[in-house]
This record gives structure tokens, C-alpha cells and sequence, in this order.
């Protein structure tokens, strides 16, 4: 069987593409990038004017240079037709046919380069000129989302009557499934384009036994299948010869549905993988990433463009160490030379042997040959130590009972040997385990295990803030003489391995003891080594960072997306209430009322007119992540400031309003009597959300009450708080899940189903045991299961 899985892997890798997949990819994710900050594109009025501009000048114009070459250079598209040509080609077999009727071939991309790159475009600019005096060859945006085109006729007949806005809106959010950094790793890619020709042979031989399948792939494989079909000659010509016909991509299919074609697809094309190579489908870095976050704006923000940051005080600049984690995905294959007499259902226990910030928790899985569920383990780490594995046998089922499992043997891999030059970031092997003491083998206990993995990233920067209680400096606990900040109540700062940064304190600023001054704050600290400095002063309605270029204040503008403040400084950066963009909660609509003790940072610049999350700020945890170094002293300060603002108005964990001191709220500047506010009168839940084990995919897992334990600390659990209960007993468990993607043979897959427990923009720190992941399937694309945080999910 091992020969003929090889052999089958051979006849893949066979395949010849007529062009470099992995250069090409590369290319296709700047440019999906670049448009992504143009979202303008998407929908609305300036998607209109694309699409008109498309048909009515690019199309003849790259028929007119395909004919005979019109000027020396590359033609460069415009962005925004590029965008268009990029959703109509990912419809090969309509795009060929609209070409063929419309200009008599199809119109490949040789010799056209994107707008995205270094190639020069003013030779292209001056044609475009030339032939189209009326039109700009850059779009401008105000004038596309004022122009009314509709009733333009776009030269009748050489028109499309293919839905290009539909297409957009199928396509516009796979850039989220695969804008993640590994995904232009040239191992990761390489490792890409294998199993890419993998899915083509599987089709091949489908087709050759005839049998009926709709194929789904990976992230990772639909990245390279797109680019595939962006050189629609070379497509065309290399399908034709490896399975005698151009093979469709339609992405119209989008029922997530447990069951439904996707679904069925998807398990389908896992099992036959599996099969005719003897490697696993899935893959670390190439599931289904749950829905795309939501946009805090509905039209690109031109503010003034980022400036070079003034650093504070070296003796004052926080300094982190980074943390670099890899994804891994984990599956217990099978087991062989088992001792005589053993019973019990097998389980694999896996933990890492180093301390790790990230994962420092000890799991389990099944065999699938003992219990008859798929169930892979994904889960992030940092890339140092080992995986240690323990295999054992389980007496009694509820696992919990005294005794009720023995070890039968342990072994462990190196993570660092992944990532050596030659590593593949993937192995399934077979493992030796040394045996317990108690067992005498003849033979030794082999363990098949598969591990993938992607090349490490950085990760956001956590601290945690702790609040120390007040005591008397006379106090008869403390006779001696003590430093003066342990006189009154402290806010420690804490990084990850629990060392201490620094200590703020609010107090009265010195400048407003004068008779006949304003009441003035100011935020003290303490560093590590002792120095003390005033990192914050509250004056003239905002707060101002001192030594620093920023500070805090209200909208002073057209308020036009609901943000809560704004901190201006060398670069804009507004608060907004929630979970927002990569920090958004992925969880089921009952919860969504309780994330106003979240706050997001959002940096909103000519490069990120949409905005970027910079950190996110957490109240009931005392929790912050942050993105970029520069925000890092900003951050902890706020949530300083807000978090004192919070008690002073009798709510410590919600922000339901802020006000200036003419309006009703929570005060930026809290007065000195503390009196609760009335807009805080909503109180946190209490419930606790249960451990829920759903067996069923996609489903919700059940929804404990927002506060409580265990998932108290949401930001500390990768975001989560939702499914499976935002209380104690970790973030709910889900052990059932699938997911696909964009088909083939009849269909391009649809989109993914319920995000799962533990989305929301972070690698899952401190998480607790999030099992599990929706059905998901990716809008149009490749679907493979949610794989949040920390889980093990059943396929």
C-alpha cells in the first residue's frame, strides 16, 4: 500500500506548470493587499465605475496590445481594473468564453504587469491618454463614489453579461484567509505548490475511474490554484493536458451547512487524499480562519499621513523581549506492537517539555482506529523545546476517575528541528516509545504520528496590569520604614513571564494646589529600577503623555464612524469600544452585548485609510495586547487612566459612554466624589459558562454568562469569550468540525459557518482548552475546518 501511495505521489509531481506558482503567488498576495486598503473596491458605487472601466477601456486595450505591442515596456493595469480582470479570470471557463466571443482568444497577461510593483506605468499612463482622452488612467475616488454610471453603454456588445459584483463580492474576502505571514514563506509555498498538483492528480484519477466528486481545498492550495488561473493561457493549455479539459472553479456555492454539498466535499476529498497518498489533508496555517472581521468604516479615512515617532526617554521606553510563535496542527495516526493484555480506549497525551508563554497545558486525543472520529489537534506555540507524547490506555471513559488510565510508553520530537533549512515544516513518522517500567516488549511500541507547522511569527506584545490594595506606612505589619508608592494603591505592569515594568499611580498634579487653580491630574510611575518620572497629566479636558507627542481627547471633528477618543500625536490613532478588526470576537450573538469592557486601538494612516488594530485594551482582565512597540507605553497608560476612571465611576469592567464634563456618562476625567454613573447601571453577568463538548459541527457550544471565572480573563484567552461559555471552565469545548472550501469539478466551495470559540485577532494566549471549530467553509474558497486558537477538532 506505502509503494503504491508513493507511486501516486510521483505521478503528481510529475505535473509541469508552464510558469514559476511560487513567484506568482508572492505577487498575487501584494496585490490583494494593496487592494484590500482600496475597500472602496469592494461594493458600492466605486466597484460600479471599476467594472465599467473594465469593459469599456481596459479589455480593448489589452486586446489592441495583444494584437501588436504598443509600446516598448510592460502594459501596467490600473488597480482598480486589475481588480475587476483578477475576479472575472478566477472564472476560467466564463472567462475564456468572453473573450473568445468578445476578441476571437483569450486575453492572457504576458507582457502586462500589476500596478503593484516598481515597473514604470507612465509609458502606459500615455497610451491610455491617447486613446481615452476623457478618462483618467488612475481612478480617482471621490469622483468614483460620486459618478453615477448606470445607463452607460460599455461598446454594447463586448460587455459581459457575467455578474462582476457578485464575483467581487465572492472574492473580497479570501485576502483574510491568507494574509497571515507564511504564507509567503518559500517553504510554506513550495510545500504549496506539492499539493497543489496533489489535488490536480486526485481529480485526474477521479475523473479516470469516473467517479462523480466535488473537490474543496485548503487555503493554501486555493492560493496557488488562483494563481494558477491569473495566466489564463497557461491554464487553459496546462488543464488540457493534464486531464484533457480546462477544470471550473465556480465559487457560487456558498451552504456551510453540516451535510450539504460543501461539507460532503470537503470529507470527500480529505478521505481520498489520505488514501491515495498516505499523508494528511489538512494543514498548519491553511484552515479556515473564521469570518473576515468587520470594517470600522464605511469610506477610507485621509488623514494626515504617518510621521517618524519621537521616542520617549531611553530611561523611560518600555522594552520587551518579542515572542515568536508557529501554528501547529497534531494527529495520532496509529500505533503498533501494543502490549499484550491492554484494554481501554487508546489516548495520546501531548504537552511541551519547555516552559512556554503560549501553550504550557498537557492535552489528549483519540485514534481514529479506536474511537471512529477524525480528531486533529491545532494549537500555537513558541518554536524552542520539545513536543513530549504519552501514550495511554483509558479504563474508564469519563477520564476523570482515580487510576482510570496507565502509561504504556513516552517519546518527543524537537520543534527546532522543523525549522532547519531543509525541513519541510511537516513530518508523519513513526515514533519509537520507550515502554513503561511495568511492560516487558519483545517488540518495540511504534507510534505514527502527524505534525505540520508554519515558519514562526511575532505576536503581540501582552502585559497584564495588577492592582495592589492601600496600607499605612505605620501599619503594624510594616514597622520599618517602607518606599513611599506602597502608602496607597499601585497598578503593577507585568509582562508575560511575570516580571514587573513598571508602577503608575494617579494623583494630584502639584501645578493645581494653587488657590483658585482647576483640579489637575497626573499619572506617576515607577520603573523597575527605581526611577521615578510622570508619564500622563490631565489638563485642559485631555490628557497629555509627557515626554511623548501624544495625547487623549474627544472627536473634535464630524464623529463618522463611532470611535470613543482619539489619540492624535504623529500618527492618528482612535479607540473604538469591542473587539475590533484582527481583535474581533468570534463568537455567537449573544455575547456581542458584553465586549464594552474591550477597547481597540486603531491606527489609520494613507497606508491603512480602512485602519489597522494596534492593541487592544482589556478592563476586566487588566489585559493588553499590543501589536506595534511604539504603541506600547501608550497603551498601558490608557488602560490605566480608563481603568481608574472606571472604578472612580462605580462600573470596573464596562465602558458604556464617556463624557465631557457637559455631558452625561463616564467622565474622562473622573470627579473626586466617585459617584456611580447612571449610563452604568447595566451590570456584567455573572453565569459561567459550562465545558461544553458539542459533537455536532458548527453549532455554538452553548453560551455560559459573560464574567465569572475561568474565562474572565478574555483577552488571556485568545480573544474568545463567547461559545461555550465566557466563565469559568475554559472557552467552551467543541470537538466536532470539518470545513472546505472552493470546489472544483462543479463548484468552487462557499463560505466558512460559526467562527468557533477563541477567534479574534490573537494567538491564543493563555487559552484555555478551546476545542473545536465550526463547519466552516470559506467564502468561495477553500474551507478547511475553523481551527481557532487552541483546540482538537473531529473532521
Amino acid at each position: 500500500m506505502e509503494r503504491e501511495q508513493e507511486f501516486e505521489w510521483e505521478a503528481a509531481q510529475s505535473i509541469e506548470i508552464s510558469f514559476d506558482l511560487i513567484a506568482a503567488a508572492k505577487q498575487q498576495l501584494k496585490f490583494l493587499a494593496a487592494v484590500d486598503r482600496n475597500r472602496w473596491l469592494y461594493e458600492g458605487p466605486g466597484l460600479d465605475r471599476a467594472i465599467y472601466r473594465y469593459n469599456a477601456f481596459w479589455l480593448p486595450l489589452l486586446a489592441k496590445h495583444s494584437e501588436s505591442q504598443l509600446l516598448d515596456g510592460p502594459l501596467v493595469v490600473p488597480l482598480d481594473c486589475e481588480w475587476i480582470w483578477h475576479c472575472h479570470r478566477l472564472n476560467p471557463v466564463r472567462y475564456k468564453v468572453d473573450c473568445e466571443e468578445f476578441y476571437g482568444r483569450i486575453l492572457d497577461n504576458q507582457n502586462v504587469v500589476s500596478s503593484v510593483g516598481e515597473a514604470s506605468r507612465s509609458t502606459t499612463e500615455e497610451v491610455w491618454k491617447t486613446l481615452y482622452p476623457g478618462e483618467p488612467y488612475e481612478l480617482d475616488l471621490k469622483g468614483a463614489l460620486q459618478d453615477n454610471i448606470h445607463g452607460r453603454n460599455v461598446g454594447g456588445e463586448k460587455c459581459t453579461k457575467y455578474d462582476l459584483i457578485a464575483a467581487v463580492q465572492r472574492q473580497s474576502p479570501f485576502f483574510y484567509q491568507v494574509s497571515r505571514a507564511h504564507m509567503i514563506d518559500d517553504r510554506y509555498l513550495e510545500g504549496s505548490v506539492a499539493r497543489y498538483k496533489g489535488f490536480l492528480h486526485l481529480i485526474k484519477r477521479n475523473k479516470e475511474r469516473h467517479i462523480k466528486s466535488f473537490s474543496v481545498p485548503t487555503y493554501d492550495i486555493d492560493l496557488i490554484w488562483h494563481t494558477h488561473q491569473l495566466h489564463p493561457v497557461s491554464y487553459c493549455k496546462d488543464l488540457v493536458e493534464i486531464m484533457g479539459q480546462v477544470l471550473e472553479h465556480d465559487d457560487t456555492d456558498s451552504d456551510r451547512t453540516k451535510g450539504q454539498k460543501l461539507d460532503i466535499g470537503f470529507s470527500g476529498t480529505t478521505k481520498t487524499f489520505e488514501e491515495m497518498y498516505g499523508s494528511r489533508y489538512w494543514r498548519a496555517g491553511a484552515m479556515y480562519r473564521g469570518h473576515t472581521p468587520s470594517s470600522v468604516r464605511s469610506t477610507p479615512y485621509f488623514g494626515v499621513a504617518s510621521k517618524t515617532l519621537t521616542t520617549v526617554n531611553d530611561s523611560q521606553k518600555i522594552k520587551l523581549p518579542e515572542v515568536k510563535v508557529l501554528e501547529v496542527m497534531l494527529e495520532a495516526v496509529g500505533v503498533r506492537n501494543l502490549p499484550e493484555g491492554h484494554n481501554g480506549s487508546l489516548l495520546l497525551s501531548f504537552s511541551k517539555t519547555q516552559p512556554d508563554v503560549v501553550f504550557n497545558e498537557k492535552r489528549s486525543l483519540k485514534f481514529f482506529s479506536e474511537s471512529g472520529e477524525k480528531q486533529v489537534a491545532s494549537f500555537h506555540c513558541q518554536p524552542t523545546g520539545h513536543l513530549s507524547f504519552e501514550l495511554m490506555y483509558c479504563l474508564d471513559s469519563r477520564l476523570q476517575a482515580p487510576n482510570s488510565s496507565k502509561t504504556i510508553g513516552t517519546t518527543s520530537i524537537s520543534l527546532e528541528d522543523f525549522l532547519s533549512s531543509g525541513s519541510s515544516l511537516k513530518i508523519e513518522k513513526w515514533l519509537e516509545l520507550l515502554p513503561n517500567s511495568n511492560i516487558i516488549q519483545s517488540k518495540p511500541i511504534g507510534l505514527l504520528v502527524a505534525i505540520s507547522v508554519t515558519i514562526p511569527v511575532k505576536v503581540p506584545y501582552v502585559l497584564h496590569t495588577m492592582r495592589s490594595q492601600p496600607f499605612s506606612k505605620t501599619s503594624c505589619l510594616f514597622p520599618l520604614p517602607v518606599r513611599a508608592r506602597f502608602a496607597r494603591s499601585w497598578t503593577n505592569i507585568i509582562d508575560e513571564a511575570g516580571n514587573l515594568v513598571m508602577s503608575l499611580h494617579m494623583r494630584n498634579s502639584k501645578k493645581s494646589r494653587g488657590k483658585g487653580e482647576s483640579m489637575r491630574k497626573e499619572v506617576a510611575g515607577v520603573l523597575e529600577s527605581g526611577e521615578k518620572c510622570i508619564l500622563a497629566e490631565f489638563a485642559e479636558s485631555k490628557w497629555l503623555l509627557v515626554n511623548s507627542p501624544w495625547s487623549l481627547q474627544f472627536p473634535i471633528t464630524n464623529n463618522d464612524d463611532g470611535h470613543l477618543l482619539e489619540l492624535t500625536g504623529p500618527r492618528t490613532v482612535r479607540l473604538f469600544v469591542g473587539g475590533r478588526l484582527d481583535y474581533e470576537l468570534k463568537h455567537c450573538e449573544k455575547h456581542k452585548g458584553f465586549e464594552n469592557h474591550l477597547i481597540t486601538a486603531i491606527e489609520f494612516s494613507d497606508e491603512y485609510p480602512y485602519g489597522r488594530a494596534v492593541a487592544l485594551l482589556d478592563f476586566k482582565s487588566g489585559t493588553v495586547k499590543v501589536n506595534e512597540e511604539w504603541f506600547l507605553q501608550p497603551a498601558f497608560v490608557l488602560t490605566f487612566i480608563f481603568a481608574y476612571v472606571l472604578r472612580k465611576e462605580g462600573c470596573n469592567t464596562h465602558i458604556t459612554g464617556i463624557k465631557t464634563p457637559k455631558q452625561k456618562g463616564i467622565a474622562l476625567m473622573p470627579s473626586e466624589g466617585g459617584a456611580r454613573s447612571e449610563s452604568c447601571n447595566a451590570k456584567c453577568g455573572n453565569g459561567v459558562g459550562s465545558d461544553v463538548r458539542t459533537l455536532e459541527s458548527g453549532g455554538c457550544g452553548g453560551c455560559g454568562g459573560c464574567g465569572g471565572g475561568g474565562c474572565g480573563n478574555m483577552a488571556r484567552c485568545g480573544g474568545c469569550g463567547g461559545c461555550g461559555g465566557c466563565g469559568g471552565g475554559g472557552c467552551g469545548n467543541r470537538t466536532k468540525s470539518g470545513g472546505c472550501g472552493s470546489g472544483c469539478s462543479g463548484g468552487c466551495g462557499g463560505c466558512g459557518g460559526c467562527g468557533g470559540c477563541g477567534g479574534g485577532g490573537g494567538y491564543g494566549y493563555k487559552s484555555g482548552n478551546v476545542i473545536g471549530a465550526g463547519n466552516g467553509y470559506s467564502n468561495g474558497h477553500p474551507n478547511q475546518a475553523v481551527i481557532p486558537q487552541n483546540e482538537i477538532r473531529v473532521a
